[in-house]
């Protein structure tokens, strides 16, 4: 049998944008012959999986995982939202959520742990794959671009990680996920159920930080800026001006951060007051909406009939 040398293997990777062990494997198969591994990864679909990559993908799925004093999201994105549905795309994200569990939320990192349950045969035995290629294979499967984008673990020492997830499809995943982190010595059933109702808080309420001083001084250096600009096109005097826009300010917080915003469950107790009552004190939050921040490209239908019909 022919050696398949690490360079072998990268060539063909090159060639073909497949993952790692797939190559190796295709080398093995065609006995260490370029073309014909080419041929193999060709026929089971994987060499597709590259020319896929520079598509939009801005739909997918936001899922989420939890363990004690811990919890972990992550949003995967495919191109159409056909995919959610899909029973392996929905595995793969239940997966990785998991996995994000004990990995942490390092993008790279999580690519290259080993994806739980999968295994290929190669030359003297078998080897894991990694969630990297278990993601190329997911790829040539279903035939859509897909990525990892995003992930986030929280974690407490005493207390609960609750999760949210609005538009569910399934049981912990969805279009929108929330983690809440909750400090406090309360019960556990008391702890979660406040957790929960926090997560659908800022599900709706989109808060940008936690407290005041999370709050971005550059973002808010802008605010103060524009509101400067339009307190002082009153007229009033300097004095005037500056109390008008401290309590701008005010009011700015009240919207983008977390603990000042107005509970949307009785739309009077500020959030900080709700997480004190309990005895709670809330350590972090995280917020996935899928596909947010992604520009899709717009697409033109009948142009796109036109040219796939050689018109135009």
């Amino acid at each position: 049998m022919a050696e398949i040398t690490a360079a072998m293997v990268r060539e063909l990777r090159e060639k073909t944008g497949a993952g790692m062990m797939d190559c190796k494997k295709a080398l093995v198969e065609a006995a260490g012959d370029m073309e014909a591994a080419v041929d193999w990864l060709r026929k089971k679909g994987l060499s597709a999986a590259a020319k896929k990559s520079g598509r939009v993908a801005a739909e997918g799925l936001v899922a989420v995982a939890s363990a004690p004093r811990t919890a972990a999201m992550v949003e995967i994105n495919a191109e159409t939202d056909f995919v959610a549905r899909n029973e392996h795309f929905q595995a793969f994200c239940a997966a990785v959520a998991e996995l994000a569990l004990t990995v942490g939320d390092d993008i790279e990192a999580l690519k290259a742990a080993r994806y739980p349950g999968s295994m290929d045969l190669v030359e003297g035995g078998t080897a894991f794959r990694t969630v990297a290629e278990q993601l190329t294979h997911l790829i040539a499967t279903i035939g859509e671009n897909m990525s990892i984008r995003r992930a986030k673990r929280l974690h407490v020492e005493q207390g609960t990680v609750a999760t949210y997830v609005h538009s569910a499809v399934k049981p912990g995943m969805g279009k929108i996920g929330v983690l809440v982190a909750l400090e406090g010595a309360s019960e556990a059933a008391v702890m979660e159920t406040l957790g929960r109702q926090i997560g659908m808080h800022v599900a709706a309420a989109r808060p940008e930080a936690l407290d005041v001083s999370a709050v971005d001084p550059a973002a808010l250096v802008r605010e103060r800026d524009v509101l400067s600009e339009q307190a002082r096109a009153s007229g009033k005097p300097e004095a005037i001006i500056e109390k008008m826009v401290e309590g701008r300010i005010r009011k700015y917080y009240e919207e983008v951060v977390l603990l000042e915003q107005v509970w949307v469950h009785d739309g009077e107790t500020r959030v900080k007051e709700v997480v004190k009552k309990a005895g709670a004190t809330m350590t972090g939050f995280a917020r996935f909406q899928l596909g947010e921040g992604i520009e899709k490209q717009a697409s033109d239908f009948a142009a796109e009939v036109a040219a796939a019909a050689g018109q135009g």
